[in-house]
């Protein structure tokens, strides 16, 4: 064995001893306990043993403080402690033996040679990450979210008849992923015009028309406005159009965090650091901020000159929200879709028939075309 082989070894050791997993094993049989979504509890699927989860009757969703954990970690960068794991660890399955490497921000998966449900031990909870405020489990089961994904796929509109008559062939991912939610209250000052529409008749004879202007008078003001659960999804390298498009989540149904629920699921942590969630966060409240304020100026047109938001009271929460996620290949290309695995909703990736579609601009113009020659 080489040196380089030794320091590899090395690594790997230490890496084990620093990330421990936790496995499920049924008391009944010694098979695998995992979350069963109907029974909202760890069950064992070979005898049937079910497992009430530990949860601490005291401990509830709490707002946190979104300066004083800046704080925070800025004081922990300063201490040398990085905030954003991206180094892999590896651990040994308790099951079968083999050697299974947690990368990135992957904290739960299945061992790939034995299947056995695997988990980093306290990487929720670890003292240099944000611990995981709430969790809302798995409501939606693999067999409803594929006929959930049935019915998207007939309602689609222009998609190729091959598609909609064969469907999307794949394997659902259940996924829970990391997300920020902030809490904001904002005092805003606008400036800006109203404009307001009116007709005048000008020319004579032939020439004789009418014409639309605009009146336009300074429009101004201020007011308040309380933004709660702004939600931003805190994981790079996900379709984040389509996961935006899944909401409204019922946040209200989410629990304390409890590690159980996890068993059986793919599960990630953060690599979207607090600050930078807050900074998407504050783009989605300033696009509501601007909406609100044109239907204050009123009138049939806005011009805004400028507005300003200040933020007070800005709390924040870390929750874990639950997806089933599917890649699929239709004519050689990729695809994907997503459904909310707590309400049902389907979002994703669709192909499109453009024979459909040009047969539906060509009888669009032909009955454009036929109204126009029986009014003429």
């Amino acid at each position: 064995m080489t040196d380089h082989d030794d320091a590899s070894s090395a690594e790997i050791a230490a890496g084990q001893q620093d990330a421990s997993a936790r496995t499920y094993p049924c008391p009944g049989c010694g098979a695998d306990l995992t979350f069963n979504i109907s029974v909202q509890q760890l069950k064992c699927d070979h005898c049937g043993y079910e497992q009430s989860l530990h949860i601490d009757p005291e401990q509830e969703i709490v707002e946190q403080d979104f300066e004083a954990m800046l704080e925070r970690l800025a004081a922990m960068r300063e201490a040398g402690v990085d905030q954003i794991d991206t180094e892999f660890s590896e651990v040994g399955c308790k099951s079968c033996g083999a050697t299974v490497r947690f990368t990135g921000n992957l904290t739960s998966t299945e061992c790939a040679y034995c299947g056995v449900p695997l988990q980093r031990e306290n990487v929720h909870q670890a003292e240099h990450r944000i611990a995981v405020d709430g969790v809302l489990s798995f409501r939606i089961d693999r067999k409803t979210a594929q006929g959930n994904l049935r019915a998207w796929v007939q309602s689609r509109w222009f998609a190729p008849n091959d598609f909609k008559k064969r469907g999307v062939q794949g394997r659902f991912t259940g996924l829970y992923l990391p997300y920020w939610t902030f809490d904001s209250f904002t005092t805003n000052a606008y400036s800006g015009m109203r404009g307001d529409h009116y007709t005048v008749t000008v020319g004579s004879g032939k020439n004789r028309r009418t014409e639309v202007r605009t009146r336009w008078t300074p429009a101004s003001g201020r007011f308040k406005r309380f933004f709660d659960d702004v939600l931003v999804i805190a994981a790079k390298g996900l379709p984040r159009k389509r996961l935006d498009d899944l909401e409204p989540w019922p946040l209200n149904d989410c629990t304390p965090f409890n590690q159980d629920v996890l068993s059986g699921f793919v599960a990630r942590t953060y690599d979207i650091p607090l600050g930078a969630g807050f900074v998407e966060a504050k783009s989605r409240i300033d696009k509501a901020i601007e909406a609100d304020v044109r239907r204050r100026i009123g009138g049939d047109v806005q011009q805004i000159h400028s507005i300003q938001t200040t933020h007070a009271a800005v709390t924040f929460k870390h929750l874990l929200l639950p997806v089933w996620m599917m890649g699929y290949t239709y004519n050689e290309k990729p695809h994907q879709v997503v459904v909310n695995a707590a309400t049902g909703e389907v979002q994703g990736d669709r192909p499109y028939s453009w024979v459909k579609i040009t047969l539906a601009i060509v009888a669009g113009l032909a009955a454009i075309g036929g109204a126009y020659l029986a009014f003429a």
